[in-house]
């Protein structure tokens, strides 16, 4: 197995501790973009530069360590450590440290799925502008 590729691997296992969900999301979005850049010769093309800007920030935490089983071609992860890791057992836990309450859960789940409850009640209300027809079950034969 190319070494490359074995670097490419842990990096990413590094990454998926150190991004939050959001940040290694955008930054697979543009990946793409960025290698088809470089592909077609425009190293000092503005945009290369500012994903550059983005992608250099993203890196600044992404350290640590990665260990991985090699077996007959192909690449596994066995496990993975960082300090600016985001996941913390510390912090996880039900403890004395009060760092996560339980409760919290439930406000950011509300939070979190607000802009679907209002489109839903927009849509009932015909404000939305998604109107889905109602489905046609007539067309389905049960067996």
């Amino acid at each position: 197995m190319a070494g490359g590729t074995l670097l490419f691997e842990a990096h990413r296992e590094l990454e998926s501790i150190c991004l939050d969900r959001e940040t290694l999301h955008f930054k697979d979005i543009i990946a793409g973009r960025y290698a088809e850049l470089i592909y077609y010769g425009q190293w000092y093309h503005p945009l290369r530069v500012a994903l550059q800007a983005f992608i250099d920030q993203t890196q600044l935490h992404v350290n640590g360590l990665a260990r991985l089983k090699l077996y007959k071609g192909s690449v596994v992860v066995a496990g993975r450590s960082s300090p600016y890791s985001l996941y913390r057992e510390d912090f996880a836990t039900f403890g004395q440290e009060n760092v996560y309450d339980q409760s919290d859960a439930e406000g950011f789940i509300h939070l979190f799925g607000l802009p679907m409850k209002v489109t839903a009640l927009l849509n009932i209300a015909g404000k939305a502008g998604l109107h889905y027809a109602e489905p046609d079950y007539s067309k389905f034969k049960r067996d």
